[in-house]
């Protein structure tokens, strides 16, 4: 026994002697593992959450593949997963990067969260940083990212090793989800739960695309008439099941709000002052030409700003003395209709303001609406608050969970309206800029100081109607300068406007700076551009060739300035204007121009 007992000091002795090897515990040694998942990112992004970001094929430190983000506007490009781990114990991060200012780090450690980078790493580093989880934590996330504005970052072999926790085994796979409600861009799931499940995934046509804390889920942002396959993976601390069997479903042919075969693949959308009188002059609804695919009545106003009661009639004969009779106009949009264009009524308008903050007003606001569709035989309604109809609480800080009553009560009126009139109820949307592309980077009063609460105020109310939305057409006019997703102001006059502007649309972009609270894009057979057919209709007007130069780039990316988009949109639906009535005075110019890029 004695010398068994000096062999084995001897073997100790000279284990320790050997040059990098250092004496630890055969415990804390043998309990240390690798926790990252797919840190060489060899299965996609598998277990990684990314604000942007890809895998490639080369460069790669190791193996086939390694990550390539590039940061967009306010996205630093932000990838990372959310790993279980041990309190009160020792874990070090470490991973390979490439690029300009490239972070590792981690957050959630219950202690001092960290993080270490790079200015700039012509080929791959080493970043390492270590850190100690606090008495109660377990789970920390890690991460990689960019910085703002100075390209694309590679990353590769991440890892994160340190004392491993058991977790048992993955749940079963579910069993074959059933399908609930469709509609052209959606589809409802449910599935039976899972023991020992703690949360299930969603994956769409074999690709993972979301995550649900219960057994049911809305898939979002689909296009219309087209087959998908779902699966469902039930997930815990272990890992994730297999996949369900799979169920598929259709979407219905049209977004919802107005089949898009209702309008031809390329629309003129134009505003008719039908109860009011300007320099423009009074045009009659038979004299409008058939170039315009939707005519917006301009406007059914309130008759007080928090009523909810809305009226419409004809321009007075003492200020329009050409104007028709009611029967004439009835007719006249009868006929419309009759040749495939729709007719609208447009509420609210530069002085028809209109604040629903109550439930009676919101009410109001339904019987009083239906009474002018229903009188004339309109086909959808056309929502154009301006000033002070639409603004913010404080805290009101997620566009997703509304609270401002103004804000609440108008998507439950419009809704209500949809329910109403059906599938084939259209409705559109004409807010300013400061409503829609201002809350990029100020959305509520929260975060901007206690300014004005209007920038932005619209997110919530196009987030929510989305699904039932037909056209999308902001006012480029009319603004002030206007931050881009390049991080650059972008003035009016130019075409530079129009595709930073409409860029943001179709590509999405965080509210206020928050990658957290990210505003999705709409589909682009929803937008079409809004300009001033005259210098006369408003500030912000553009010649037709500077029109050409947006649409070209938008559709083409062709024929582009300074701003780069962030794809191609030949499906762009097209163009909205101020007035009908203006370009009448302008001899038809815009009319005649959206025709001849058309065909």
């Amino acid at each position: 026994m004695d010398r068994v007992r000096s062999v084995l000091a001897l073997c100790a002795a000279t284990v320790l002697a050997v040059p990098g090897i250092t004496a630890l515990s055969s415990a804390a040694r043998a309990a240390d593992a690798d926790l990252a998942r797919n840190g060489g990112f060899e299965a996609g992004l598998d277990g990684w959450t990314c604000t942007a970001g890809s895998v490639v094929n080369s460069p790669v430190r190791s193996g086939g593949s390694a990550l390539k983000a590039t940061p967009a506007g306010s996205d630093n490009a932000r990838c990372a997963q959310t790993v279980t781990i041990k309190p009160d114990s020792q874990y070090t991060l470490a991973g390979y990067v490439r690029g300009d200012y490239a972070y590792l780090g981690a957050s959630g450690t219950g202690t001092t969260d960290v993080s270490t980078w790079t200015q700039s790493a012509p080929d791959w580093q080493r970043l390492t940083t270590t850190f100690r989880t606090g008495a109660s934590t377990s789970k920390v996330t890690i991460y990689t990212h960019g910085w703002y504005g100075t390209g694309a970052y590679h990353a590769d072999d991440i890892s994160l090793v340190g004392p491993g926790v058991d977790a048992g085994q993955p749940p079963a796979a579910p069993t074959t989800p059933t399908v609930g409600t469709v509609t052209s861009t959606s589809v409802a799931l449910s599935w039976p739960s899972v023991p020992g499940a703690t949360g299930y995934a969603i994956h769409r046509n074999g690709t993972k695309i979301q995550s649900a804390n219960g057994t049911s889920a809305t898939v979002t942002g689909l296009s219309p008439s087209t087959a998908y396959s779902f699966q469902i993976t039930a997930v815990n601390e272990a890992g994730e099941s297999a996949k369900s069997p799979a169920v598929t479903a259709t979407t219905t042919s049209g977004p919802g709000g107005g089949d898009p075969a209702d309008l031809p693949a390329h629309a003129l959308i134009g505003y008719l002052h039908a109860s009011f009188a300007n320099g423009s002059g009074y045009t009659r609804m038979a004299d409008v030409p058939g170039s315009w695919d939707v005519i917006n009545l301009a406007f059914g106003e309130p008759t007080s700003t928090t009523s909810g009661d809305i009226r419409f009639s004809l321009c007075p004969a003492t200020e329009c003395p050409n104007v028709e009779s009611a029967a004439e106009f009835k007719a006249a949009i009868k006929a419309k209709q009759a040749a495939g264009k729709k007719v609208l009524i447009s509420i609210g308008g530069q002085n028809g303001q209109v604040q629903l903050t109550t439930t009676a007003a919101r009410d109001t606001f339904v019987s009083s609406v239906s009474k002018i569709i229903d009188e004339y035989g309109l086909d959808g309604l056309d929502i154009d608050f301006e000033g002070h109809s639409l603004s913010l609480n404080a805290d009101d800080t997620d566009f997703k969970n509304p609270k401002t009553p103004v804000i609440v009560n108008l998507i439950s009126a419009v809704k209500t309206l949809k329910a109403k009139y059906g599938a084939d109820f259209v409705l559109t949307m004409a807010p300013e800029t400061f409503f829609v592309q201002l809350g990029y980077q100020y959305y509520g009063t929260g975060k901007w100081g206690g300014q004005d609460p209007r920038a932005g105020a619209y997110l919530p109310v196009i987030h929510a109607l989305r699904d039932d939305l037909t056209l999308l057409h902001v006012q480029d006019y009319n603004s002030g300068p206007i931050m881009g997703l390049d991080n650059q102001y972008h003035s009016m006059g130019g075409a530079d406007f129009h595709i930073a502007m409409t860029d943001m649309l179709l590509t999405g972009f965080p509210v206020a700076g928050d990658t957290n609270n990210v505003f999705p894009p709409l589909r682009p057979d929803q937008i079409a551009i809004g300009m001033p057919a005259t210098p006369n209709a408003g500030n912000g007007h553009v010649p037709s060739s500077e029109t050409n130069k947006a649409l070209d780039c938008l559709t083409k990316k062709t024929n582009c300035g300074s701003y780069t988009t962030h794809g191609t949109w030949p499906a762009l639906r097209g163009l909205m204007t101020w007035s009908i009535n203006w370009d009448r005075f302008g001899g038809w110019e815009f009319s005649k121009n959206f025709d001849n890029y058309f065909g």
